[in-house]
């Protein structure tokens, strides 16, 4: 059989681009669900994504009401439309969960990210780390002779073009704490 004589460059299109029009496409939603808080929520709302094999981006978890005893779960998961769905549907269910919130379709919402940077270095890449640093609006929060830990609040896309930017000067640690998000506007 003789090879296909096709030039280089003849088609824009590759077969390997070409989607099934019938699939349903991987979305990223951020849900915030209060629940009790107690010993045990967390694992129970943890081993439902664990065991379905639902993936998680972010978490975070916080007391919200000392006198009622509620902590605020916030997870950022990805899947299609109908898994976001089912994943609503089961935490909803569970007994401890008083709210579940899909703050990706309810509206405009604020996710802000908080990450500690520890960057070693000497020199022109302190002086160009430092530079970086002021632009991104990122504190010095801890320094020594030959490091800097630096302190920045945003969106995960801005943490992680800082890091990426960090890395060359010298970025030996890095602690995130996941994403935190509520909805804009008034709440009636």
């Amino acid at each position: 059989m003789a090879a296909l004589k096709l030039k280089k460059g003849l088609s824009k299109h590759s077969a390997y681009d070409l989607k099934d029009p019938n699939a349903e496409v991987i979305e990223t939603h951020t849900l915030a669900v209060l629940v009790e808080n107690e010993a045990g929520v967390l694992a129970r709302v943890i081993g439902l994504f664990s065991g379905r094999g639902y993936n998680i981006e972010s978490l975070t978890v916080a007391e919200v009401d000392h006198q009622g005893h509620r902590s605020r779960i916030t997870i950022v998961t990805t899947g299609t439309p109908s898994i976001i769905e089912q994943i609503k549907a089961q935490l909803g269910r569970l007994v401890p969960v008083h709210e579940v919130h899909d703050l990706t379709v309810e509206g405009p919402a604020v996710e802000r990210e908080l990450a500690l940077f520890m960057v070693a270095g000497e020199g022109e890449k302190r002086v160009e780390a430092l530079r970086l640093a002021d632009i991104f609006r990122a504190n010095v929060v801890d320094s020594t002779l030959k490091s800097f830990i630096f302190e920045m609040t945003g969106t995960s896309e801005k943490i992680d073009a800082f890091a990426d930017l960090m890395r060359p000067l010298g970025l030996t640690e890095l602690a995130r704490t996941g994403v935190v998000a509520l909805s804009r506007g008034e709440k009636g």
